[in-house]
């Protein structure tokens, strides 16, 4: 799909525009004021942590949709995702703030994406099409390869599920204007990735699966709002059915349609999966990471912040909705016929 290399790279810029704004202007919003222990934080303080690391995720995937799908775009993706948490951890101990930071921030970030995606664009130039396949002229003419097509479905899942902890984010006071903005730019550019993984992954672009693309949009992004206007607390409902509504879509227009017609119980047992599964797995990571592996902690402190109380838990829900769509994308990942059989 000629589209995908060109919205790819720019919802990625659009997500370090997110990530600097994150760490220079929500970011300060939520660290406490003084070291006090009845000052300490409670739950859900750090929701610009989440929303910087959601961003982050958002740019990895518009590098894999950038790239197809290949392996090399998909792997360099996973591998600056990682570095930039990292940095972005490092960035959070110095505090930076103010409209300077913030444009010094997003212009590194654009800088360093596009570095990395002019060296990729001269590594798949400099492959000999006869070599592994990998020729990009071969997903110019026609359907990407299966490997490639899968990659695209389940980074349209991870970035469905994204979408339902993006929207449905909450703070210890939900009194904060900037947390309602933040949360619908960060779950929208969420919800354009998800559908345009999805449309990429589609053996063909026809007009009936675009015009499909953009009514899954616009539902999802209404999704998203509505989801929003709902009183903290009570989401749980209208950020279901947002998820089945997304995650189903993603399945209409990534799969293969036989005789130009979708397999209706293929899909029928896709939306039984996209209504339960993304808030049981988002369950069932949280119970663990608050039980076992307290990682939220640990972030918290190699930024340098204040502890969250013991009564509450340092959640961190990035990785709860990271962790829970890569498994909706073992189960929803198959575009091909015979990869569902």
């Amino acid at each position: 799909m000629r589209f995908a290399r060109p919205v790819g790279l720019l919802l990625s810029a659009a997500a370090v525009v997110l990530w600097a704004y994150g760490v220079t202007v929500l970011q300060p919003l939520t660290e406490p004021i003084g070291p006090w222990s009845e000052r300490l934080p409670g739950n859900n303080a750090y929701w610009a942590r989440d929303l910087r690391f959601m961003a982050i995720m958002a740019v990895a995937l518009g590098l894999v949709l950038a790239g197809r799908g290949h392996l090399r775009w998909s792997r360099s993706a996973v591998l600056l995702g990682g570095c930039w948490v990292a940095a972005d951890v490092a960035i959070d101990r110095v505090d930076p703030i103010g409209v300077r930071a913030t444009v010094l921030l997003a212009v590194g970030g654009c800088a360093v994406l596009g570095a990395l995606a002019a060296v990729l664009l001269w590594r798949e130039r400099a492959t000999p099409p006869a070599q592994g396949g990998e020729a990009p002229s071969a997903a110019e003419r026609g359907a990407p390869p299966a490997a490639e097509r899968r990659t695209l479905t389940g980074a349209a899942c991870v970035a469905g599920v994204l979408t339902l902890v993006a929207a449905g984010i909450e703070s210890p006071t939900d009194r904060e204007p900037e947390l309602n903005q933040g949360a619908l730019a960060t779950a929208a550019l969420l919800v354009v990735l998800a559908v345009g993984a999805a449309l990429a992954a589609a053996p063909a672009r026809t007009r009936a699966r675009v015009g499909l693309a953009a009514g899954l949009a616009v539902a999802a992004l209404v999704g998203v709002g509505l989801v929003r206007a709902v009183a903290p607390g009570t989401r749980l409902l209208p950020e279901t059915a947002l998820g089945a509504v997304l995650l189903t879509g993603v399945t209409l227009l990534a799969w293969d349609w036989p005789g130009g017609r979708p397999i209706w119980r293929h899909h029928a047992l896709a939306a039984l999966a996209a209504l339960l599964g993304p808030v049981a797995f988002l369950l069932a990571t949280a119970i663990l990471m608050m039980i076992l592996l307290p990682i939220g902690a640990t972030f918290t402190e190699l930024a340098g912040n204040s502890p969250i109380n013991a009564a509450d838990s340092d959640l961190l829900v990035s990785l709860c909705g990271l962790l829970s769509g890569l498994a909706m994308a073992l189960l929803l990942a198959r575009p091909a016929v015979t990869d569902r059989r």
